[in-house]
């Protein structure tokens, strides 16, 4: 009997992996020093562990994995040194995005970031740290999404990649400080102005961002040898 099979496309099925695994990692629902089982995740994922490796592969070129071997891969410890260089890129490029949102935001926008915000409040108020760093990423890439701006968008998602799991690591601790500073954003985009909506983003991430630059400073002391990025 002749049968007709569909060629399995590799190169898609490793960006599939890829993708999720960039989700997980920007979600937080990895934290730092956690160790990355190529088989355990090609089992969860129901794939072989040839697209997982190449997806991981591509993560360590994205400095979001260290590749120390196959049996050691792990979510590097961001350095203190590096966060704060990285912080002065996301006020830059955020900045731009808010700048931008507040021109084409609709009321259907705001509407979904208090939404977010809220959604945040109560699983903040459960305890749900987990839900609410996925929540808090969520707002900053819904704003990017309205200011409509692709190009610049991915340079920021790749730059998550290194921030989502500290972020999470973080998110106890910081509580609420993590995104009361969401609200000024969200009354200078219904104000559609263009210059509070950066003023207000990037006081979010100095200010509402402490705990995450606590947290940095506190692994970078212990973390020294342990696949830190400088």
């Amino acid at each position: 009997m002749d049968v007709e099979l569909k060629t399995i496309d590799h190169e898609n099925l490793s960006r599939t992996v890829y993708l999720a695994l960039c989700d997980a990692i920007t979600k937080g629902q990895f934290r730092s020093g956690d160790r990355l089982k190529i088989r355990d995740i090609a089992a969860q994922l129901g794939t072989s562990v040839t697209p997982v490796r190449d997806a991981i592969l591509r993560l360590a070129h994205d400095d979001a994995v260290v590749f120390r071997s196959a049996r050691d891969i792990r979510i590097p410890h961001l350095s203190k040194a590096r966060y704060l260089e990285i912080r002065s890129i996301r006020l830059k490029l955020e900045g731009l995005a808010a700048e931008n949102a507040a021109r084409l935001v609709t009321d259907e926008d705001i509407a979904e970031l208090e939404a977010i915000v809220k959604s945040n409040e109560e699983a903040l108020a459960r305890a749900d740290f987990i839900h609410g760093a996925e929540l808090n990423q969520a707002f900053h890439f819904r704003i990017m999404q309205i200011a409509r701006m692709p190009v610049l968008s991915g340079v920021i998602q790749r730059i998550w990649l290194q921030m989502g799991p500290v972020i999470a690591d973080a998110y106890i601790d910081g509580g609420r400080s993590m995104i009361q500073h969401h609200y000024p954003v969200i009354e200078a985009l219904k104000r559609k102005d263009p210059d509070a909506a950066a003023a207000a983003i990037m006081n979010d991430l100095i200010k509402g961002g402490q705990a995450v630059y606590d947290r940095v400073s506190t692994l970078d002391q212990d973390s020294e040898g342990d696949g830190t990025l400088k």
